[in-house]
């Protein structure tokens, strides 16, 4: 293959060039680029500057100029490093306060590329902003603090607070899930929400029977939370997706007022069809979790009927397996 064929064969894998003659054909020639481009591009962002030479780029001693894929690909992440912020979603910090959400800065290694490719059809060097892509967060502050504005629902349940492992595993799902967003025409998963309910995470091995209900092990009384919650949400009106019964009655709700979950198994979620965001509050301390729904002043909800949970504690009986 002659000189010709070489240059044709490299531009046909989009390399960038940077011109000198090549026997009787220039770069120019072949792409229009100028031999004299300017090398040295510019960038600002937030009050600093990004300078890239263009030289420190380029493949050595192979008979052509062309630019060196990886080092400019490594030289794109360490820009990135230097600038990225990663998105934050609006939240409750321990301390009780809001904590406003963050917008997501990361370098738009397409739009840089495109830029390095327009200065080699420049005669001088050139300046500009430095490209980033913006990435919103789930939650804006906004959202948040109307999700907050009132509550339209509640429901309560109650636990023998001496069963010291379930009701820490109570109290860690319950944390789980209080201050928790559910947007406009979003899903709710108890499962996704929690993640595996391990050991590693927290949770207990509390080998419970309640009401002749096997508990499941390690994360024993969190089918009390998703049941609480699903009452909870029945009568704020929200749309129930999929909810599963124990095989036999629960003794913290009303009879069919369960929702029993498990990981790798039954799941309980529900959507949100309201035009407002609404909040999950949950508490969970001395015998009793309670879940309030919050929403905006201006949610016109249709609340239903539910019966409330007896107060009376289920008899629990202790496997000793």
């Amino acid at each position: 293959m002659n000189i010709y064929g070489k240059i044709l064969l490299l531009l046909s894998f989009s390399l960038l060039y940077i011109g000198q003659v090549t026997a009787q054909v220039t770069i120019k020639d072949l792409t229009g680029v100028s031999e004299d481009a300017g090398e040295i591009i510019q960038f600002h962002y937030m009050g600093k500057n990004y300078q890239l030479k263009i030289s420190d780029y380029l493949v050595p001693e192979v008979g052509i100029q062309l630019v060196d894929v990886e080092k400019l690909n490594r030289e794109m992440k360490r820009l990135n490093s230097l600038i990225e912020v990663k998105e934050q979603s609006a939240y409750i910090n321990d301390s009780g306060q809001l904590v406003e959400h963050l917008t997501g800065v990361s370098l738009d290694e397409d739009r840089l590329f495109s830029k390095l490719q327009e200065i080699l059809y420049s005669e001088h060097e050139m300046a500009g902003m430095l490209p980033v892509k913006l990435t919103p967060p789930r939650v804006t502050t906004g959202q948040f603090k109307k999700a907050m504005e009132r509550r339209i629902s509640s429901f309560s349940t109650y636990f023998n607070s001496r069963n010291l492992n379930r009701s820490h595993n109570i109290s860690l799902a319950s944390k789980a899930i209080n201050h928790y967003i559910v947007l406009p025409g979003e899903k709710f998963s108890f499962n996704e929400v929690l993640g595996e309910r391990t050991v590693n995470k927290g949770y207990k091995r509390a080998p419970v029977i309640v009401s002749g209900e096997l508990s499941e092990g390690v994360g024993g009384g969190i089918c009390q939370v998703s049941s609480t919650l699903f009452n909870a949400v029945d009568r704020a009106g929200l749309t129930i997706l999929k909810r599963y019964s124990h095989s036999k009655q629960v003794g913290y709700v009303p009879p069919g007022r369960d929702a029993t979950v498990s990981w790798h198994g039954p799941d309980f979620t529900f959507r949100n069809d309201y035009d407002h965001p609404i909040m999950i509050k949950s508490y969970a301390g001395n015998g009793i979790h309670a879940i309030s729904i919050y929403s905006s002043r201006e949610l016109e909800v249709e609340l239903r009927q539910t019966p409330e949970a007896p107060k009376s504690l289920p008899k629990e009986t202790r496997n000793n397996g």
